[in-house]
């Protein structure tokens, strides 16, 4: 596949669509570009959670927020 992007002014381009689909690459990631003799390598760089996949399996049935947490308290003590 081959695309053309152009560069501006401020040094910026825009990654046409198809690329960005098939590297996989989403907003807020970052692109790494890599020199390996006359050639650029370019990778996408993810910007995610790496804590976000534990997110919840310590509450089980507890809904967030401070209200979530008192009512998870209130039915526990009984009330």
């Amino acid at each position: 596949m081959k695309k053309r992007a152009r560069v501006t002014s401020k040094g910026q381009i825009t990654v046409p669509h198809e690329i960005r689909r098939a590297m996989g690459i989403r907003p807020g990631d970052s692109l790494l570009f890599e020199q390996k003799g006359a050639e650029f390598h370019i990778t996408a760089v993810r910007t995610e959670d790496r804590f976000e996949k534990f997110r919840g399996i310590g509450t089980p049935g507890i809904t967030g927020g401070r209200k979530g947490i008192v009512r998870w308290l209130r039915q526990q003590r009984g009330r």
